[in-house]
């Protein structure tokens, strides 16, 4: 009987070890959870729907070791700043590659720095003759102006009205003035980005054209010894 006892033992053994191998496996792969709740340290073997956002650390149950660590969820003011920060660095990629592209057709429109600056030369002449013409205009409007004045100022000294006539012609003028001398200082500040512009343009077209000449360095070429 004792031998058959033993069997039975072995073999209730055998069909128990299917059992206790999956019992085992779960036990190895559960976790502990640390977080931050209130100002103090909080585990636990479960994560609570109210830690689900915030920073934690897991823990291996069975060997005690970190097996990871979690960083919080964004508050919804540092998503919005993250997306404005991702859609500007889209705008900065797009305005450099849009600049770039500018780049190679100045290099391939233009032979030579010489046919660059006498492009912008003609643009800049251009420029010049408009701003020549628009303080020539503003002369005249000022010469015109103080005549104007002057006749209403020796009737009011003769004691004679002013008629309504030539005050408003004054008014007139004065408006018509003050348009043009707004006008020459938006041409005068395109003059000075004009200037600006060609200072870029050289630099950029020189710094292309270095890169253009210099030739390529063969990465296969042997290493001199020594």
């Amino acid at each position: 009987m004792q031998p058959r006892s033993i069997l039975g033992i072995a073999l209730a053994l055998a069909l128990g070890l299917p059992a206790v191998a999956p019992m085992a496996q779960a036990q190895a792969g559960k976790k502990i959870y640390c977080w931050n709740e209130g100002g103090r340290k909080v585990c636990g073997d479960a994560l609570p729907a109210s830690a689900t956002d915030s920073a934690r650390t897991e823990i291996s149950a069975r060997s005690g070791l970190t097996t990871g660590r979690m960083d919080r969820a964004p508050t919804a003011s540092e998503r919005t700043a993250a997306d404005l920060a991702a859609e500007a660095a889209r705008v900065q990629a797009q305005a450099e590659e849009a600049q770039r592209r500018r780049d190679l057709a100045m290099v391939e429109t233009y032979d030579t720095e010489a046919d660059l600056r006498r492009a912008y030369g003609e643009r800049t002449s251009l420029l010049d003759e408009t701003l020549k013409a628009s303080r020539l205009g503003i002369a005249n409007l000022r010469l015109s102006l103080l005549s104007l004045l002057r006749q209403a100022a020796d009737l009011e000294l003769a004691g004679t009205p002013v008629p309504k006539k030539l005050g408003d012609t004054i008014q007139r003028q004065h408006g018509d003035l003050l348009r043009q001398q707004q006008i020459l200082v938006a041409q005068e500040r395109d003059r000075a980005e004009l200037e600006l512009e060609l200072q870029d343009s050289v630099r950029r077209y020189q710094v292309m054209k270095a890169a253009a000449a210099t030739p390529a360095t063969d990465a296969r070429a042997p290493v001199p010894a020594g």
